[in-house]
């Protein structure tokens, strides 16, 4: 069996259990509680821009590295990084940019056509501010945009070489990172690698149930979604991602998502489907498993 917890389409962020922590801990050493509208003030004193983590015009969003808690200002401050993302239109709001007199300031105009700047009022121009406080050496590496690389996965590498490895690390099992998705109860299926056809019955179970679930909430029918597994996954317990078919998600690229429905199939269609199977998929130039498939396939 697997739960499905269902949040409204947005966005993922890679957020990970000691930012969630960090950021519930000084919510309550505020005396403020999540999802509180009452305002409050940052967990530091002033921001230093030092560096842009990374930007994306087309996510509207941008990744800031910087020096707070300044004494003055000689760098001896604490590092934090804090996201800024513009936060999507809402249905029920957005006819009230266009009431009234808006402030406008015309950009372009030809024939019929024409393109302005509209400052919205204070209301409907909130901007999604993720604070990272204090950030270490590992929240800097992790944001910091980095060059990618396909590799190509064969099943011995996977036994050889990425399961070793992972197994070395410290996996990260948090879920504070997700957005429309299915979570197995079961534990000890890491990923795509570990399915065979005894986990068939679950994977039916977490199509149809999660299917199920989102058009009785959401109203959305099973041919309008986009049902699948990552990997490699963001974490290793076995989760199933559910969003529609219009909403560009992260991580749904060819390289990386495996519709559950076609795993499903695949699974029926040989046993040892993902045992033996080469995946190809992206690592960050950074990451220590480029290194190492890449040296054991020039060998």
């Amino acid at each position: 069996m697997a739960d499905l917890t269902t949040q409204p389409s947005k966005r993922k962020r890679e957020l990970d259990a000691e930012e969630a922590e960090a950021a519930s801990t000084e919510a309550k050493d505020a005396g403020v509680e999540n999802g509180t509208s009452a305002p409050v003030r940052l967990p530091f004193s002033g921001f230093r821009v030092k560096k842009v983590l990374r930007e994306s015009a087309r996510d509207k969003i941008i990744f800031l590295h910087g020096k707070v808690n300044e004494a003055s200002g000689d760098g001896d401050g604490e590092d934090a990084i804090v996201i800024l993302e513009k936060t999507p239109f809402q249905v029920e709001q957005v006819a009230q940019l266009l009431m009234g007199s808006p402030e406008l300031q015309l950009q372009f105009s030809n024939d019929i056509y024409s393109t302005y700047h509209l400052f919205p009022p204070r209301q409907l121009s909130d901007v999604k501010t993720t604070v990272v406080y204090p950030a270490t050496e590992k929240h800097l590496e992790k944001y910091l945009r980095q060059d990618l690389h396909l590799v190509r996965e064969t099943g011995a590498d996977y036994k050889n070489i990425t399961l070793p490895h992972l197994e070395s690390q410290s996996l990260s099992i948090q879920l504070d990172d997700l957005y429309l998705i299915a979570i197995c109860h079961r534990r000890g299926i890491r990923s795509l690698r570990d399915l065979t056809p005894e986990h068939l019955p679950l994977l039916r179970n977490i199509l149809r149930e999660g299917q199920e679930a989102i058009l009785q909430r959401y109203g959305v029918k099973g041919d309008r979604l986009r049902v699948y597994l990552h990997y490699l996954p963001s974490y290793y317990h076995l989760h199933v991602h559910f969003t529609a078919l219009g909403f560009e998600a992260p991580g749904s690229a060819v390289e990386r998502a495996h519709l559950l429905a076609e795993v499903i199939e695949n699974l029926e269609c040989d046993p040892e489907h993902y045992q033996r199977r080469t995946l190809t998929f992206a690592l960050r130039a950074d990451d220590p498993l480029l290194q190492l498939l890449q040296e054991a396939q020039r060998s």
